[in-house]
C-alpha cells in the first residue's frame, strides 16, 4: 500500500508525517483525532453482488457505498481536528471492519494526528 496525501481548502491530509524537505512542515502536534462511518448492505446491492461473485467483475454499488463511508469518516476526523485548531491531519490510518450478526454492515474508521502546519 502506498501513501495518501492531499491538500484542499487550506487543510493538509497525509498518511505520512512530512519532514519539511522543501515541502510541508509540521509546526505543532495537537492530538489524536478519528472519524467513523457504518454502512449497511441492502437487498439490491446484495443481489447484484451475488451475481458478481458468480460471473466476476467489480461490485460498483458496494464500491460507491464504501467510498461514501470513507469520505464521511474522513470529514468527521477533519471536523474534530479543526475543533482543536488544526489545519492538517498526518499519520492517517484507514481501517475497515465487517460488523453485524450476518456481516451485513461495514465500519470505516479514520485515525490520525491533528497538526498545525507551518
Amino acid at each position: 500500500m502506498g501513501w495518501f496525501s492531499k491538500s484542499s481548502d487550506d487543510f493538509f491530509l497525509s498518511t505520512v508525517v512530512p519532514q519539511g524537505q522543501g515541502g510541508a512542515q509540521v509546526a505543532q502536534f495537537l492530538g489524536l483525532v478519528n472519524g467513523e462511518a457504518v454502512i449497511g448492505a441492502n437487498i439490491f446491492r446484495d443481489m447484484f453482488s451475488s451475481v458478481r461473485d458468480v460471473v466476476g467483475g467489480r461490485a460498483g454499488g458496494y464500491e460507491r457505498a464504501l467510498a461514501g463511508a470513507r469520505e464521511s469518516a474522513l470529514a468527521d476526523a477533519k471536523a474534530a481536528a479543526q475543533e482543536l485548531g488544526a489545519n492538517g491531519i498526518v499519520g492517517i490510518d484507514f481501517d475497515y471492519e465487517v460488523l453485524g450478526e450476518t456481516n451485513g454492515m461495514m465500519l470505516v474508521s479514520v485515525t490520525g494526528t491533528a497538526v498545525r502546519m507551518a
